[in-house]
């Protein structure tokens, strides 16, 4: 939203995706300088992106004072960096089309070995558009503003005092630019735009030449108050001009273009034709479609088989045949040399390929000129490829004994291929010439028959069949050293529905031979080929013409740009630009396809297209272009995002150096800007295609549009007929006065109104009121246009005129205009005398181009009535089609929004300055469960109406669906009714805050609690129609403040991070705050961690140990937020009991110890505090109060006065969980029982955990229980499942004996630093038998790869502890080692990762990488890590926990962890995978690129949690996914450790940056 206080440098961020291209919505990038500064263009790149492997960014935008070169790039470096985003800013100080790319090392595979020889790569172009800024009057004036007339010159009388007349009327009507068409001397024809010379002006006009254009220029603007533009003809010259008689190669020809010898044969045969006619007893005046048929059925006979046309298209066989036959003679044919498979030769020598077959292999491989066709019979075959044939079929050719080949068998052979081949270009043939008879058919039915065409009478010389599609040069000393044939050029023309990419003369097409090409007769297409040595007279000429042009006028109206070739406009742009930079372009541009029209327009820098009204076909219609070109929605959000902030020191380029105040904005979707035209100087006006009545409200619709807009001369003034530019020769009637009369006097025509018109249209597009709304309603048409922040406006009613209306009023109900107060203007209804005879008179006026009879009548007005702040319209009896309604329309309320944008975006950093990251929890979270936790089941989350509830009660439940609303302007979303609808959402968000402050440890709430009652208060008296833009206007502002102050209260990686790296660590806030049933104490209220929202948000199921311990490193240390960690820590500590800590904590009234592998995350997440944390070992001195006793099993309720009476060390904690583990721990869990838990088997709850100190691995778990957090237990009955886990991994699972070994070797160094007091373990109850942590982990260590490492190679497996029927996949790691079903220990999991990121010393590292390999391929999904080997029988990837089936593995969700992918883990992988990676490269001396590319290997596996999380709209990521990332219905969405996990793999990032 637009929170702007002062004017400020106007940035825009571009963010480039991984492959380089903006990412920019549509890919469009088109930037509106405000001000006569530089615009400063902001590249954002994500530090690893692909595009930053030895990647650089290429911009070819001048630096200051520099003239642009297209083809001069300037580079800036792109140096990778994993924690930050790259961002290169870059001043743009003209406008033009700049473009823009990026070269980089392409990032290979991920590898094993040595790292492949790679090439630098660059992507494709992509371009950057700045509109000019025009200037008049001393002042920019926008596009928007600009009101355009067309003027023609030839018809404007003498200059300059004519002219003069002209001028003054069409300024007093308001308008601001004249576009001319063409002013040089004209061709033949006597058409503007068939140009005879383009260095010269018309001779007859401006006899003075240059002197008389500039003194036209300087008098319309200082003057007249009006800028010049024109037209620039590139595409073609007259079929006169003299320069093209010296160098007619500038033309297509059959020397500069072979491909079109067979359009020109057929071109002549037509004209000879047609002069034949009569001689031939064929009609020359055709009444009927009986004789066009009988010309045509004579016309193929005299024609297309009496020039053969064929033969452009065949092969001749005969000659075809003794080349090959010749070359087999000749040559030593090799079968690869000329790319035949020798299978294929093998089957021709078997005779078991049919002709089809060979000819076909000859046709679509070896036929040359198979795309074009040039002289006759110049398609051949290869003939070392017919040779290759004859030699498969007969055998090597025997020079030295020829009798024994027969020769005559061996041509007969090939002939019979080759007639097969041309069979199919026969067919080809065929085709062509049915189209070339049905556009002749067509053409002529048009010219001579059809009652929309001209219905041209004799066929004669003057007048042909069909036009003739060349020029044919005359023979005089200026063209006597040319080629006779060469004198034949080709005439331009369009295409209905041509490619626009593609020249029509040109080899890719064969427009003119299938005589498909609209041609204009008196000019030739210019042939400028592929670069300015191609022709380079017409380069130079055009560019000497272009150059000339833009120091006359302000802007160009590019004719034909359609059919102009792109690089020739670019190269003719550039020059025009280096003369006149801030060129105003606008182009008739018909390529058929929107996505076209923005090929042109991105790259030649379009400002604006041509439009017109009188297009439409009906009142609907015209409707859609008024829509289309209107403006946005009243009300609308800003779709960019726009803050200020101060300049920032970490870009790459010094171009953000000085400390300035900028605006900040994203680049907005930006449809192409047009120039709305209600009439061109080419189309027919209201009088012929509608009704002249029409001519008011068609131009008023038009000046109401917030783009640039335009006419016509005889538009306004009513002319009865389209003015044939080519062949009139009167003038246009000059202006009875230069002054418009008031309206409603007896001039003529509609200038009075049209410069009211204009003059809105004017003011509303120097302002910016770019808010509009259309209304469509049977004949009317009604326009409100306002300012988005007066909200000031002005408003039409438009009663269209098209044919069949009548004079009545038709349907229209009243116009209520919500909370807004109107001034009528005026009505205004058009009476036109269009009768056949005034028609037939004002045309037969032989001097003067005048207008129909007309008058614009004023009518008694409209009905307005006011209730309180309402406005309703009701228009009176007489208000007939052709009448319009103006008005000026404001809202009370909204008179100071201007201040009120300022005053909603203000404050709000003030007003959270002080809350911290608890009471943020609450300002923009909780989700249901927690809301009505919190106020005892009264409040939940808010519920919109038609949409449902929102996930949280806080700011980001609303800011989820908001920034889509924003982004999209989807002013139709429920949330946006229900706005319009009532207040109650203001209400809630403001009420829910007061009443949370007056509680107990939220009173920091009360400050951002007044702030959005102050704003809210502010905006409540506004028109309901504007309650969505401010509402989204304040969430947006206390969004960003609250999340600014979340990342201000974090550590100093992530406020400077990436943006991902924002996003997961806002997941620390989500997760963790106060919950009455869910604390971390029984007696005392703290805040706790949850697992995930909403699953595991309260009560039992908010606090899991395994789950806390595997997110605090990184959603607690990875954030700075050490207090919160030390909490979780110490709280769980106090329940420590059986050596473990629970897995659910129940407040510590109920814990339950069934989770075997929580304690060691538990430990390893100690040792991470103590090694993040600043005299982090202080923690271990810490005492712990216990809820049971140590070193006793004994279990009692939290009443018991037991509970809490003793404490230890966090260090005696420590070493009685080892203890405990050493020992061998064996209990049966309190409270066991169908209480405890309903699914699990007596069995279940026995717990026998112990070292075997054969190997040092701890043990445990049984078959009918689930210790890991692979825990899901079977709960079907229907299916026979319930009690039976689908994971039990008992045994020794691969990361516990990890985390041991990370756990036992970490206090080893700490006792021999003397920061442990405990030097190691007693192996049995007894303390005789004592082992040192060092030796633990040596022992452990020596038995590690041996027990469960599966070895590549089967000749291996003497050498490991593998059972060689089991193994399913080698070269990976054993999940769990002597699990109760042996097959399980084999399984590929993606546990393993977990031990090489804790304990990276146990692994060799190429057997790790290799196995890291394995399961990047095999297990890693787009979002998560697979649960299971995909090639497993237990393989089932998609989780259905309400599916009550018979299936065994998948009722009731069993397949939990059988492979629906899982987002945790895949931080556990990426971080092994950076870790040996980087070691693999360090030991292959890779260098400084190492890190980078093992960055960037990262950053790629890492796009779908981007996406993820970024889409999802609890801001998180979830728990799992189906199959290949599929959404989960019972995934819980926003997990804890899935964000954890992730800010791990950055901390260890940061470790590696900065070690």
């Amino acid at each position: 939203m637009i929170c702007k206080m002062m004017e400020s440098i106007e940035v825009y961020l571009l963010p480039l995706k991984d492959d380089g291209s903006p990412d920019v919505p549509g890919g469009y990038i088109y930037l509106t300088p405000k001000t006569n500064s530089p615009i400063i263009v902001r590249f954002t790149i994500e530090g690893t992106s692909s595009i930053c492997r030895d990647g650089s960014l290429w911009v070819n935008i001048p630096e200051k004072g520099q003239e642009f070169r297209r083809d001069a790039f300037r580079e800036f470096k792109l140096k990778p960096d994993f924690t930050r985003n790259i961002q290169i800013s870059v001043p743009i100080y003209e406008s033009g089309a700049f473009a823009f790319y990026t070269s980089f090392a392409a990032l290979p595979d991920l590898s094993e070995n040595q790292p492949q020889v790679y090439e630098v790569k660059r992507t494709e172009t992509h371009y950057i558009d700045v509109a000019p800024r025009l200037v008049l009057d001393e002042q920019l004036i926008p596009q928007d503003a600009l009101c355009i007339f067309t003027l023609t010159a030839k018809f404007m009388g003498r200059f300059p005092k004519d002219w003069d007349k002209h001028l003054a009327g069409i300024s007093e009507r308001g308008y601001n630019m004249i576009h001319f068409t063409p002013l040089q001397y004209r061709g033949a024809s006597n058409c503007p735009y068939s140009i005879y010379d383009q260095l010269s002006w018309d001779p007859l006009i401006f006899p003075n030449e240059d002197r008389d254009i500039q003194e036209l220029l300087n008098s319309m603007e200082t003057k007249y108050g009006l800028l010049g533009l024109t037209d620039v003809v590139w595409n073609h010259t007259a079929n006169n001009s003299e320069w093209i008689q010296e160098h007619p190669e500038a033309g297509y020809n059959v020397s500069t273009a072979p491909w079109l010898r067979s359009a020109l044969d057929l071109d002549n045969e037509l004209l000879e034709f047609s002069s034949n006619l009569a001689s031939n007893n064929l009609p020359t005046i055709l009444t009927s479609t009986q004789d066009l048929t009988k010309i045509m059925s004579a016309l193929k006979e005299n024609v297309i088989h009496k020039i053969r046309l064929w033969e452009y298209y065949i092969i001749d066989i005969e000659r075809a045949a003794d080349e090959a036959i010749e070359h087999w003679k000749n040559s030593n044919i090799k079968f690869a040399k000329i790319n035949l498979e020798e299978n294929f030769c093998k089957q021709i020598y078997n005779n078991s390929s049919s002709k089809a077959q060979i000819s076909s292999l000859l046709f679509n491989g070896f036929l040359i000129n198979k795309e074009i066709l040039l002289e006759r019979f110049s398609r051949r075959i290869d003939p070392n490829a017919a040779a290759a044939l004859l030699k498969s079929r007969f055998g090597q050719f025997e020079r030295e004994n020829p009798n024994l080949i027969d020769l005559n068998t061996a041509r007969i052979f090939i002939l019979g291929i080759f007639e097969e081949v041309n069979l199919q270009l026969y067919q080809e043939y065929d085709k062509d010439v049915a189209q070339i008879l049905d556009q002749i058919y067509n053409r002529v039915k048009y010219m001579r028959l059809d009652d929309h065409g001209p219905k041209l009478a004799i066929i004669d010389e003057k007048n042909p069949l069909v036009e003739t599609y060349f020029t044919r040069l005359p023979r005089n000393d200026n063209t006597m050293q040319q080629k006779q044939e060469d004198l034949s050029l080709v005439n331009n023309g369009w295409v209905w529905n041509g490619n626009a990419l593609i020249d029509n003369a040109g080899p890719k097409s064969r427009a003119y031979l299938r005589r498909e090409v609209i041609v204009w007769g008196d000019c030739i297409k210019l042939r400028y080929g592929d670069r300015p040595e191609d022709s380079p007279y017409l380069w130079e000429l055009m560019a000497r013409y272009t150059r000339k042009m833009a120091k006359y006028f302000t802007g160009f109206r590019i004719d034909n740009c359609h059919s102009t070739p792109l690089h020739v406009a670019e190269y003719l742009l550039d020059e025009a630009r280096r003369v006149r930079p801030n060129l105003f372009v606008t182009a008739e541009l018909f390529t058929g396809s929107e996505d076209m029209d923005y090929v042109f327009v991105k790259r030649l820098g379009i400002s604006s297209l041509i439009r017109e009204a009188m297009q439409a076909w009906g009142t609907s219609e015209l409707s859609r272009l008024v829509h289309r070109h209107g403006g946005r929605p009243i009300g609308s959000f800003d779709v960019h995002e726009n803050y200020e902030e101060e300049a920032k020191s970490n870009f790459v380029n010094g171009a953000n150096s000085d400390s300035l105040r900028e605006s900040v904005q994203r680049i907005r979707l930006t449809p192409v800007n047009a120039l709305f035209m209600d009439c061109t100087h080419d189309n027919e006006v209201p009088t012929q295609k509608r009704d002249a009545r029409d001519t008011l409200p068609n131009a008023a619709l038009v000046s109401m549009c917030s783009c640039a807009t335009g006419s016509v001369m005889g538009y306004d003034e009513i002319y009865p007929k389209l003015v044939d530019i080519v062949n009139e020769t009167r003038l246009y009637s000059p202006p009875s006065s230069v002054k418009i009369k008031k309206i409603g006097a007896d001039e003529g025509g509609i200038g009075e109104i049209k410069k009211l018109l204009n003059q809105i249209h004017s003011l509303m597009g120097k302002d910016r009121y770019d808010e509009t709304h259309i209304h469509h309603e049977d004949q009317y048409i009604t326009v409100h246009r306002v300012h988005p922040k007066s909200r000031k406006g002005y408003f039409l009613i438009a009663h269209t005129a098209f044919p069949g209306y009548g004079n009545g009023n038709g349907g229209f109900s009243p116009v209520h205009l919500s909370g807004t107060k109107a001034r009528h203007l005026g009505s205004w209804m058009l009476e036109v005398d269009s009768s056949d005879e005034t028609i037939k008179e004002v045309l037969n006026d032989k001097y003067y181009l005048r207008g129909l009879p007309s008058k614009v009548i004023n009518l008694p007005g409209v009905r307005i009535e006011v209730k309180l702040n309402d406005t309703i319209i009701t228009v009176r009896d007489k208000f007939p089609p052709g009448s319009i309604a103006l008005f000026e329309t404001w809202v009370p309320e909204a008179e100071h929004t201007i201040g009120l944008d300022t005053f909603v975006c203000n404050g709000a950093k003030s007003a959270f300055s002080e809350v911290d990251l608890i009471d943020l929890n609450y300002i923009m979270y909780r989700c249901e469960a927690e809301e009505l936790d919190t106020t005892d089941g009264t409040d939940g989350v808010y519920e919109i109406p038609g949409f449902g509830k929102l996930v949280y009660a806080g700011l980001q439940g609303w800011w989820s669906i908001l920034k889509d609303i924003i982004y999209e302007n989807n002013l139709a979303h429920p949330l946006c009714q229900h706005l319009r609808n009532g207040q109650w959402a203001l209400d809630y968000i403001y009420k829910r805050l007061e009443k949370m402050s007056k509680l107990t440890n939220y009173e920091r709430i009360s400050k951002p609690a007044r702030w959005f009652y102050e704003r809210f208060d502010a905006i409540r008296k506004l028109p309901s129609f504007l309650l969505p833009r401010y509402f989204a206007l304040v969430l947006r502002t206390s969004y960003y403040a609250a999340r600014n102050r979340s990342l201000e209260l974090m550590n100093e990686d992530v406020r400077k991070g990436q943006l991902f790296l924002q996003d997961l660590s806002m997941v620390s806030i989500q997760q963790i705050g106060y919950v009455k049933t869910g604390s971390l104490y029984p007696n005392k209220l703290v805040p706790s961690l949850a697992a995930g929202l909403p699953h595991f948000s309260v009560e039992w199921a908010r606090c899991w140990g395994r789950d806390v311990f595997i997110s605090a490193t990184g959603l607690f240390l990875g954030t700075g937020r050490y207090t919160e960690c030390k909490d979780h820590i110490l709280a769980f500590a106090s329940v420590m009991k059986h050596g473990m800590i629970p897995n659910l904590l129940s407040s510590g009234v109920n814990p339950r110890y069934n989770a075997r592998d929580a304690i060691w995350f538990f430990l390893q997440c100690i040792q991470d505090y103590v090694n993040i944390v600043p005299s982090g070992l202080e923690l271990l001195k810490e005492s712990v109060s216990r809820r049971f006793l140590p070193y006793n099993d004994t279990y009692f309720n939290v009443d018991d006065p037991r509970a809490y009476s003793c404490s230890s060390s966090l260090e005696e904690i420590i070493q009685e969980a080892l203890q405990r583990h050493a020992a061998g721990i064996k209990f049966r869990e309190a409270n066991a029982g169908p209480e405890l838990d309903s699914q699990m088997l007596s069995n279940g709850f026995n717990q026998n955990i112990y070292v075997d100190w054969n190997n040092g691995f701890v043990f445990g778990g049984n078959q009918d229980n689930c210790g890991t957090w692979m825990d899901k237990m079977g709960e079907s009955e229907k299916a026979g499942s319930k009690g039976v886990p689908a994971t039990p991994r008992d045994g020794a699972p691969i990361e516990i004996t990890g985390l041991l070994f990370s756990t036992i070797t970490w206090l080893s160094r700490l006792h021999e630093t003397g920061d442990y007091q405990y030097a190691g373990v007693s192996v049995s109850s007894s303390s005789n038998n004592f082992i040192t942590y060092k030796d633990w982990a040596s022992l452990l260590k020596t038995n590690f790869d041996t027990c469960y490492f599966i070895p590549t190679n089967s000749s291996e497996d003497k050498n490991y502890d593998v059972n060689s029927e089991l193994i399913n996949r080698r070269g990976i790691y054993k999940d769990i080692y002597r699990s109760g079903k042996e097959y399980e220990d084999y399984q590929l999991r993606p546990n393993f990762p977990i031990a090489m990121t804790v304990a990276p010393t146990l692994f060799e590292p190429k057997k790790a990488l290799h196995a890291l390999m394995i399961a990047d391929k095999v297990l890693r999904g787009p979002v998560g890590m697979a649960t299971l080997d995909p090639s497993d029988l237990n393989y089932h990837p998609y989780y259905n926990n309400s599916e009550d089936s018979e299936n065994f593995s998948t009722s009731k969700g069993r397949n939990y962890h059988q492979g629906p992918e899982w987002v945790w883990p895949l931080g556990y992988f990426l971080r092994a995978i950076l870790k040996f990676d980087l070691m693999r490269r360090q030991c292959d001396n890779e260098g400084e690129q190492a890190m980078t590319e093992a960055f960037q290997q990262v950053t790629r596996r890492l796009i779908g949690c981007k996406t993820a999380i970024r889409v999802s709209p609890w801001a998180g990521l979830t728990e799992l996914t189906q199959k290949g990332g599929d959404f989960c219905h019972d995934s819980s969405p926003t997990q804890a450790w899935s964000a954890g996990c992730l800010i791990d793999l950055y901390r260890d990032a940061l470790a590696l940056k900065h070690p």
